[in-house]
């Protein structure tokens, strides 16, 4: 399975364009991987989580053909993680030669903001797909669980566990430590790979609610491990940094180097 990190920056990105903190403008100093877009990330070229605002910017840097994009797993719908309008970019007349639909899976949100702003194309270059949590579907040849996250109590925002060519992986953000529901959904499914939330830096709880910072993700580490939701070899990636977090990139390295978890950054591409 390709991991493909298009954006890790959490909502205002980092640096922040309008943020004049230490931590900014040590990241525009600095460059490389201190400059973070808003995140998202794509499985073997074909399944994308998210469609940030930086969907555009990060396809011309990475060199990536979102015409391939067959299926698209949205989180929740603030305005980091959707941007429904820039997908009418895709209706025909305006994109040639596509080969197929672009399948869109959600919550009840994503279908109602994704009909409001292309809608109306439904059925010629796209299809909507309304999820529910727990509930595993096809999505081409993988199988898809969406589950529950603890990030806006007023959306039904999700997680996803995704299944394809022998391996498995959980993409757990945004989210704050997750809802026991989950958590038993998790518990023994020795998975190859998860992904977690990282907008924080140290926070002194171990339990963050809507993000997780540095000592949560510790924490769901061990939880992994205890209830064999990750295998032995299992690998944990972090992402969705703020630069709230006081952070640079080497510095969460540092961090998390002892813990062995991998920190990523924009245009990371890793295999499990």
């Amino acid at each position: 399975m390709k991991l493909h990190f298009l954006g890790t920056a959490a909502a205002e990105g980092f640096p922040n364009a309008f943020c004049h903190c230490e931590y900014c403008l040590k990241a525009r100093e600095l460059g490389g991987k201190n400059i973070r877009t808003r995140s998202s990330a794509i499985i073997d070229d074909v399944i994308k989580f998210d469609y940030s605002p930086d969907s555009y910017m990060q396809a011309l840097r990475d060199n990536i053909d979102l015409g391939a994009i067959e299926h698209l797993l949205v989180t929740h719908t603030h305005s980091d993680h959707y941007n429904a309008y820039d997908l009418e970019c895709r209706r025909k007349g305006i994109a040639h030669n596509l080969e197929h639909p672009l399948h869109i899976y959600g919550n009840d949100a994503v279908m109602y903001h994704t009909r409001v702003a292309i809608g109306r194309f439904e059925g010629e270059r796209y299809a909507f797909h309304l999820l529910r949590p727990f509930e595993t579907i096809t999505v081409g040849d993988a199988r898809v669980t969406p589950l529950w996250a603890d990030h806006d109590r007023m959306e039904t925002c999700l997680v996803y566990v995704i299944e394809r060519g022998g391996k498995k992986l959980l993409y757990g953000h945004d989210s704050g430590w997750f809802p026991e529901a989950t958590w038993a959904w998790l518990k023994g499914k020795n998975l190859d790979g998860a992904i977690l939330d990282c907008t924080h830096g140290y926070t002194g709880k171990s339990h963050d609610r809507n993000h997780m910072c540095i000592e949560t993700v510790l924490e769901a580490q061990r939880e992994f491990r205890k209830e064999n939701i990750l295998k032995e070899e299992g690998q944990i990636f972090v992402t969705h940094f703020s630069h709230n977090s006081k952070l640079l990139h080497e510095e969460f390295v540092d961090i998390f180097k002892p813990a062995g978890v991998v920190v990523a950054y924009d245009g990371m591409v890793v295999h499990l």
